[in-house]
């Protein structure tokens, strides 16, 4: 054993302790940040505004602040672009994480020197309670990549702006720099294509032992080392064993990657965002990720089938149920509060409080009140390919309401490494699957309301092309699981 990895046992079994102490006092832990949160913007416009002054309880809380998506906070957001002082947080940003808007066009999520560093350690805690759990921690003395976007930063009125994993690189610690790839010169790079293209030449002949990132994009990265290597990235790669991932659900590429690596690799899931780090996985033997009750983010949930009603109850942390679909709301020390980041959750566990990420609130299809969420589609096809050879690069789902002949019916848009033998077995499959997901989707098919689903098969990079044509290849850009119109999969059509 190493120095290096003997510290590294030790320091995980520090942090594996002071997370229990939170951990364990949930409730109390989130009044906690709530009160401080409360506290430290009483003086802030919004926090004058909204009269945090008389806040005593998050009833009152409730009242005071309604829920909002970043065009509700969007007036105070260009006070703070514009260089204004104390307006959401106070003071003044250290960042903004530059992110791409749908009616707003370019958003800016403001990042404060107080939630700055819940993103890092939260990274670094995930890999610790990996190490604590397993034993595993030679991996530290190989070399380590994480597929990010360009740490390139620009300025707007005196505070400096990104993509969050181009500034989160401005703060990788010492002790990672010597292990950590690719250079700095290659990350800097901004098209995609080239730059993956550069982080094969830099790695090929390193000792990679963790590799990170969004699976789609870090599958990409595989492919290109494949075909340099023409063997399996285990071979290249021999003493890789960590993959750590977010932004979207592994399972639909865990048999891809497989096939990839050679062999089975340890996993560690992360749900961060411009707005928080929320949640990392602290266990490879139970489901879901521990939610961070401690990381400057007070929670509330509101049930996604009452998410449009006219005054939902926003439940906090004592009250939530486990397998219920909520949608996540957050107050931070970055600023947002009663935040609407537009993605939904499912408990796993109460004790301690664990999570799956289950879609988001616009990504779902209920074209007939079916109301399919991302969770059951990505169901529905793990199972619909267990037990065969059918191998997944890539896939989306939209609903055909106006179909030239017979019933309408949900298209499966479906990139294939291996394809069924039989297309419409497969497809019998997925439908009897997806049924078993959703009730309301099998009371359509039984009601001949809807056909069973269509597969339609996309070409070989037929997503990647897509998402360059839309300017958003690389990066934490991903490609929405399904959605309600057919706009995406018109111009998949045309690829």
């Amino acid at each position: 054993m190493s120095l290096k990895s003997f510290f590294a046992k030790l320091f995980a079994k520090k942090i594996y302790r002071k997370t229990q102490l939170w951990a364990t006092n949930p409730i109390e832990t989130q009044r906690n940040v709530f009160e401080d949160l409360i506290q430290q913007a009483k003086n802030t416009q919004f926090g004058i505004d909204h009269h945090f002054e008389q806040i005593k309880t998050f009833e009152d809380f409730a009242k005071a602040v309604p829920v909002r998506d970043y065009e509700g906070l969007k007036s105070y957001v260009d006070k703070v672009v514009k260089g204004e002082k104390n307006v959401l947080w106070k003071g003044k940003p250290l960042y903004f994480a530059k992110t791409s808007g749908t009616t707003s066009g370019a958003k800016y999520i403001p990042l404060t020197n107080e939630s700055i560093p819940f993103h890092i350690e939260a990274a670094r805690n995930a890999i610790l309670h990996y190490i604590h759990e397993t034993g595993n921690a030679d991996f530290v003395d190989g070399k380590m990549i994480f597929l990010q976007g360009s740490p390139v930063l620009e300025e707007k009125n005196g505070i400096k702006l990104g993509r969050l994993s181009g500034i989160v690189a401005h703060f990788v610690p010492k002790y990672l720099q010597k292990n950590r790839m690719p250079s700095w010169e290659t990350n800097c790079i901004e098209d995609w294509e080239t730059k993956i293209n550069a982080i094969v030449e830099e790695t090929f002949d390193q000792d990679m032992t963790v590799i990170s990132g969004i699976p789609s994009w870090v599958q990409m990265y595989f492919e290109k080392l494949h075909q340099k290597g023409v063997k399996p990235i285990g071979e290249i790669f021999k003493n890789f064993n960590l993959f750590i991932y977010g932004g979207v659900n592994y399972e639909p590429y865990r048999a891809k990657f497989e096939n990839l690596i050679g062999r089975k690799v340890d996993s560690i899931e992360l749900f961060p965002a411009s707005e928080g780090f929320f949640a990392y996985q602290d266990s490879q033997k139970e489901k879901g990720m521990l939610l961070l009750l401690n990381s400057g983010i007070f929670y509330e949930f509101i049930k996604s089938d009452e998410f449009y009603a006219e005054n939902p109850k926003r439940y906090t942390i004592g009250e939530v149920e486990l397998d219920v679909n909520y949608v996540l709301i957050i107050s931070t020390n970055a600023g947002l509060w009663g935040y609407n980041i537009g993605d939904t959750i499912q408990f796993t566990s109460l004790k301690p409080y664990r999570v799956i990420v289950s879609g988001r609130i616009k990504h779902y299809i209920s074209a007939f009140g079916e109301h399919v969420i991302g969770k059951e589609v990505e169901s529905a096809l793990q199972e619909a390919i267990i037990g065969t050879n059918i191998c997944i690069n890539e896939f989306t789902v939209a609903p055909q309401i106006t179909p030239k002949e017979g019933l309408p019916y949900h298209e499966w848009f479906i990139e294939f490494e291996n394809e069924p033998e039989n297309l419409g077995t497969f497809a019998e499959a997925l439908d009897n699957a997806m049924r078993k997901q959703n009730i309301y989707y099998d009371d359509l098919i039984v009601g001949n309301v809807l056909r069973k689903v269509v597969v339609t098969k996309v070409a070989k990079n037929g997503f990647q092309d897509y998402m360059k044509s839309i300017g958003k290849l690389g990066g934490q850009n991903k490609i929405p699981r399904l959605s309600n119109d057919r706009k995406i999969v018109v111009l998949l059509k045309k690829k």
